[in-house]
């Protein structure tokens, strides 16, 4: 099992991951995560200031930010996601939260097929806050169907391009032990999970029944996003948590 890492800053520990986000948070003892959506997308920039004025106002650090669900017009290019994420985590250095290519805070970002934002947005994010709630309290990061940390996602995708039936059966199934192996080491199960997330704009009917609800991923349903993942050629991605107390705010 992937061994989580300490971030003493933020109160949690999180899953070892990519230069853009980890795999995944879990508070700290004595700590909960707490989730704030905002009612409509906020672009990138006011979307950071709105959550250092959020996180000042709950009397937490900025370092207390962990995850974050973000919102693009459209698939990045494997180039233009390497340039989009460089942008991302320089306001996580200048917070003290990123640091020589090491960054705790997870995240998911998709693509709206209907109404889609002008420019990458803010949906939510995630931040800790002290809490006698002993449950555990975790994100798990999102996923599409290819491994990450490889020179790039094309060479990697499963079942690339089929997006039969079949094919995406391949690319849940994939994804569906992808969440399972994250939720593992931040020491959870779908047993505890809150809230399941999915995005893709294909039909999931065919194995719904037989993969996610057998698995326990919809033990309290799904939410169902007819969003793309943020690379071309990506088809299908899932996130979830294990968060007791959400908010929704002003967009």
């Amino acid at each position: 099992m992937t061994a989580t890492i300490d971030f003493a800053p933020g109160s949690y520990a999180y899953m070892p991951g990519v230069f853009q986000y980890s795999g995944g948070v879990v508070a700290a003892n004595g700590m909960r995560v707490e989730r704030v959506r905002f009612a409509n997308p906020v672009a990138l920039a006011p979307g950071f200031a709105r959550i250092a004025a959020f996180l000042e106002q709950a009397g937490r650090p900025l370092t207390a930010f962990c995850a974050c669900e973000l919102n693009s017009p459209a698939p990045f290019t494997e180039d233009g996601f390497k340039a989009f994420n460089q942008l991302y985590v320089g306001t996580l250095e200048r917070w003290g939260i990123y640091k020589d290519g090491v960054n705790p805070v997870a995240r998911a970002n998709t693509c709206p097929e209907v109404t889609p934002p002008s420019a990458p947005s803010f949906h939510a994010f995630c931040f800790t806050s002290p809490s006698s709630d002993s449950r555990r309290s975790f994100v798990v990061a999102g996923s599409g169907e290819a491994p990450e940390g490889k020179s790039n996602y094309r060479d990697h995708i499963i079942a690339r391009g089929d997006v039969s039936a079949a094919g995406l059966r391949k690319k849940a199934v994939w994804v569906l032990g992808e969440m399972e192996r994250r939720m593992q080491a931040l020491g959870g199960a779908w047993r505890d999970v809150t809230a399941a997330q999915l995005y893709t704009v294909h039909d999931i009917h065919p194995f719904l029944g037989d993969e996610l609800a057998r698995r326990g991923a919809m033990r309290h349903g799904l939410t169902w996003h007819l969003n793309r993942p943020p690379v071309v050629e990506l088809d299908y991605e899932m996130d979830c948590r294990a968060v007791h107390a959400e908010h929704v705010i002003d967009g």
